[in-house]
């Protein structure tokens, strides 16, 4: 039994394999179709099975049945025998023969029919295929679907602190009284009235290239009375700011985006691998930024290996890299202190893009949107702390 199962599993995979590259072969559109899904693979995991199915295994097997019919039928009519001509020999005496009541005329083979397909453009390169629904104002915000890109892996239990192979240096990096006083200064004066009264921890993230503040994070607590006190400084690395290739081969950026965002609260995992570079991510806190329909991959998390000592430049592919000791400190301070509703961002219809300039979601009445979610605020800018006064000599 075990035997015929076997060659049952060999005859299926042979007869899908035969069948995805007679449909390839047959449509276009179905083989970019395929070589897509294909691509999707490395990036979405057990769900291509699902896309393979839909997309091509299914397209493919209607189009072997008509071309396995097709070919049945031209077999079936080349091995028919050909009816005997009668030869009739004019010295012989005519004879009456029944008129023949069932004539053979040749016929051709019934035209194939074409299977109807759908014209479909070439899917984007790099974007899942599901997209976030569309907020409009005045109305309560459907729950976001989950993209399939970002979906928690599971592996090995997160790095401690105990077991980490390159520890960071000391960060020596105190700022002056005066300069805490220039960093809080510039993050309030960036902050409107409805975001410094609605979020109660900010986070300050400089991702210049050079600077006394340049691949920075401070964290500011606001107190009772509004104002902010600093509680964290640490070292960061922001993307490297071009477009690379993964192991993979995909063509993908590594860019930080500037503005304000918040925190994805159904996105916090204490350990997550990155499909699309296929790195450790310790400690993940997602923004929640949806991009041209999707949600993005952006988040602060914690640099493993080698990644360590890069902390303080430009090293990552996007994300918010912080020592695994701060990305367990910030996960931890965030999830039991500062849950709470927050106002949503604005959220652009035409684009499909949530707004990360400052905008908030209003309603009709011109009251704020609310959900619940962590009333932590980010803001990223590209501003290294230059010394404004020297450089006007």
């Amino acid at each position: 039994m075990s035997s015929l199962r076997k060659l049952s599993a060999i005859y299926i995979a042979a007869a899908s394999a035969y069948a995805v590259a007679i449909a390839c072969s047959h449509d276009p559109a179905l083989a970019v179709k395929a070589k897509y899904t294909g691509a999707q693979a490395l990036r979405i995991g057990g769900d291509v099975a699902i896309a393979l199915d839909e997309h091509v295994i299914r397209p493919g097997w209607a189009i072997a049945r008509v071309e396995g019919a097709d070919l049945y039928r031209r077999i079936a009519q080349a091995m028919k025998p050909q009816p005997a001509q009668m030869a009739q020999s004019q010295a012989a005496p005519q004879a009456k023969t029944p008129p023949e009541t069932n004539p053979v005329v040749a016929q051709r083979p019934a035209k194939r029919p074409v299977p109807h397909v759908i014209a479909t453009q070439q899917p984007p390169a790099l974007r899942p295929a599901i997209t976030e629904p569309r907020v409009t104002a005045g109305a309560t915000p459907p729950r976001p679907r989950v993209d399939l890109e970002l979906a928690p892996q599971t592996t090995a239990p997160p790095q401690t602190t105990s077991s980490i192979p390159n520890p960071p240096a000391a960060d020596n990096h105190q700022p002056s009284p005066a300069e805490l006083a220039r960093v809080s200064d510039r993050l309030r004066d960036s902050l409107t009235a409805e975001m410094l009264a609605n979020f109660d921890l900010f986070l300050y993230v400089s991702k210049a290239e050079s600077g006394p503040w340049a691949q920075r994070m401070y964290v500011f607590d606001k107190k009772a009375d509004g104002n902010l006190v600093m509680l964290y400084n640490w070292p960061v690395s922001t993307g490297r700011e071009k477009v690379e290739y993964n192991a993979a081969g995909l063509r993908l950026p590594s860019y930080t985006p500037t503005g304000y965002y918040e925190l994805d609260p159904r996105r916090f995992y204490t350990h997550y691998n990155s499909i699309q570079w296929n790195q450790p991510m310790p400690y993940a806190m997602f923004f929640n930024w949806v991009h041209d329909g999707a949600k993005t991959g952006l988040a602060i998390h914690g640099a493993t290996g080698s990644d360590i000592a890069l902390l303080g430049t430009r090293a990552s592919a996007g994300c918010v890299r912080l020592a695994p000791q701060n990305a367990q400190l910030l996960f931890n301070l965030i999830r039991n202190h500062y849950k709470g509703d927050v106002p949503l961002f604005d959220f652009d219809r035409r684009t499909a893009t949530m707004a990360n300039n400052g905008l908030l979601l209003h309603d009709a009445s011109g009251h704020l949107e609310y959900a619940h979610g962590y009333r932590v605020l980010v803001f990223i800018e590209n501003f290294g702390g230059e010394n404004v006064v020297a450089a006007l000599f």
